[in-house]
């Protein structure tokens, strides 16, 4: 699925979603994901609290044999890697600040956007370093009328994007602090569960 920004009226694009206990699949458990495109024809979003255990950003430009003759900054260098979703897991994407742009860069959001190139991966591995950035080995897919039909059944909450949140080094307390955002207590999710 390409990335393709249609941000009009009732479309998710530019939220975050937070998976609630009536999700039902356990890939998505505590999971919070980035809307990057969602039109008429279904969605798509990256997982961006979910890090690969083991895996650091300048391992995989090993990996992938990309070479440079300038050193990588150490902040990229030891950057987690997020599951970004089930689909097309070798697949990478930067979900990035606006100062970082490629010709494919999709611009969900006047402040973040996202781009998913191998020449993306060269051009960080340049030194061309955006402020913010976080990358994510595939995403989350939803056919026509499937995201609104489990929003509609609680699967998830949304909430508007910000950089704090989706930039938040404290990857693993995210969909935590999505929740205090719109005032839901952890806690108190299973009374939320059910039909309205």
């Amino acid at each position: 699925m390409g990335i393709k920004n249609t941000n009009t009226g009732h479309y998710l694009n530019g939220h975050i979603l937070l998976a609630m206990p009536a999700i039902g699949d356990p890939r998505f458990h505590r999971s919070a994901i980035y809307v990057c495109a969602h039109d008429e024809k279904g969605a798509m979003g990256i997982v961006i609290n979910n890090v690969i255990p083991n895996l650091e950003f300048g391992n995989l430009l090993k990996d992938l044999d990309i070479k440079s003759d300038i050193n990588i900054p150490k902040q990229l260098n030891n950057l987690p890697i997020l599951h970004g979703g089930p689909v097309e897991t070798t697949r990478g994407f930067l979900i990035h600040s606006n100062d970082f742009e490629q010709e494919d860069t999709v611009k969900v959001q006047k402040d973040i956007h996202v781009t998913g190139t191998i020449d993306a991966l060269i051009a960080l591995s340049e030194a061309q370093m955006p402020e913010h950035l976080i990358f994510a080995l595939g995403y989350a897919g939803w056919s026509a009328g499937q995201l609104e039909q489990e929003v509609r059944d609680n699967a998830w909450l949304t909430l508007p994007a910000a950089t704090d949140l989706i930039f938040n080094p404290e990857i693993s307390d995210i969909w935590n602090l999505g929740l205090k955002t719109i005032g839901v207590s952890a806690d108190k999710l299973s009374s939320l569960t059910g039909s309205a």
